[in-house]
């Protein structure tokens, strides 16, 4: 249930968690109980989510500025780095595919 920022007429801003369906309503004071209009204060409270998703959101905020690779170079399939290591496709003369040391039984993609 996330917190929302209301502002009472008599005593001052306020925040209440709300259900996410009800964010349009207005929210009773909790010091007089008169019906205040929601606003717009600060960020939303996200302290209220698991903690899961909370490592989950800390993360990806890290990989937005600090991307983290298991692998060196350019990945898989490189082929500028790739140190002249050949693939295992072969094409013979009329267009047909073999694979060296493949399966003859599979079909490939």
């Amino acid at each position: 249930m996330p917190m929302y920022d209301y502002a009472c007429g008599r005593c001052g801003e306020f925040a209440a968690l709300v259900p996410l369906a009800r964010w349009r309503e207005p929210a009773a004071c909790p010091q007089c109980g008169a019906p205040s209009g929601r606003i717009v204060g600060g960020a939303p409270a996200i302290s209220a989510l698991s903690s899961a998703v909370n490592r989950a959101r800390a993360a990806n905020e890290r990989s937005a500025h600090e991307p983290r690779s298991s692998r060196s170079g350019h990945g898989m399939n490189c082929g500028c780095c790739g140190g002249g290591k050949a693939g295992k496709t072969r094409t013979t003369p009329d267009g047909a595919k073999s694979f060296a040391g493949a399966r003859p039984w599979m079909i490939s993609h």
